[in-house]
């Protein structure tokens, strides 16, 4: 079976509204956890918008499962992930005016600083994915930086329909293959929800997905139970 990992950001987005404690993502991990997911996923970025470095602490301390830490090449968050502890690690891009991830990491053009910082992550235990969209030549990039996972940026399909849907199937499709040619796991996320994720779990070679706005968001309707059952229900084809 695929895994789920779930992404607790945006139960801190809700909290740094107020700049208060609640509401406790590390609480809510604890409560994805026991509805089954198999890992929790926080991304750590430069502006601390949603996750911070104490969350990442406490998640590291308090969660039985697979903490995977997604991390920027910014030198501050690389350093404190080298001491997170954490499971798994996966590298993305990052952009302060962004609302979210922009699409995948250019390997190719970072690929200098990644042959230092990707063997760094690994020296540590952890597994480490590069965060990209299905384009061959960034397949390629990763396996040439000595990265073991990829990540497949999933949005173009999720944000797409009709035949630019397909059309953007496929081409997540051929990125998997590739990658197992290549000999690299393969994981994916970005915009996946109770609809569009049916179709991805299609793809050749997937271990894992993150998945983390669409389980908060009907949580609020559902609680953390019922929406993590209701996607792990999807996601083994009992829905």
């Amino acid at each position: 079976m695929t895994r789920l990992h779930v992404n607790i950001d945006h139960v801190a987005t809700v909290r740094q509204a107020r700049r208060g404690s609640a509401p406790d993502p590390i609480a809510w991990a604890l409560a994805a956890e026991r509805a089954g997911a198999h890992g929790i996923t926080c991304h750590l970025r430069v502006d601390r918008r949603h996750i911070q470095d104490d969350d990442v602490v406490r998640l590291r301390s308090e969660i039985k499962t697979v903490l995977n830490l997604e991390l920027s090449l910014s030198p501050e968050i690389v350093r404190i992930a080298l001491e997170s502890g954490a499971d798994c690690f996966c590298l993305v891009p990052e952009n302060r005016k962004e609302i979210t991830t922009e699409g995948g990491l250019d390997v190719v053009k970072e690929s200098a600083r990644l042959r230092e910082t990707v063997p760094a992550l690994g020296e540590t235990g952890g597994l480490v994915s590069l965060f990209i969209d299905p384009d061959l030549k960034q397949v390629e990039a990763t396996r040439e930086v000595g990265a073991p996972f990829i990540e497949l940026h999933t949005g173009a399909y999720a944000n797409a329909t009709g035949d630019q849907q397909k059309h953007e199937l496929e081409r997540l499709v051929l990125a998997a293959e590739h990658a197992h040619e290549l000999g690299l796991c393969v994981n994916a996320g970005h915009g996946l929800d109770y609809v569009n994720t049916q179709d991805i779990l299609a793809l050749p070679h997937l271990e894992e997905l993150n998945i983390g706005h669409a389980i908060i968001s009907r949580a609020l309707t559902v609680g953390v139970n019922g929406a993590v059952d209701e996607m792990l229900q999807i996601m083994t084809g009992q829905a």
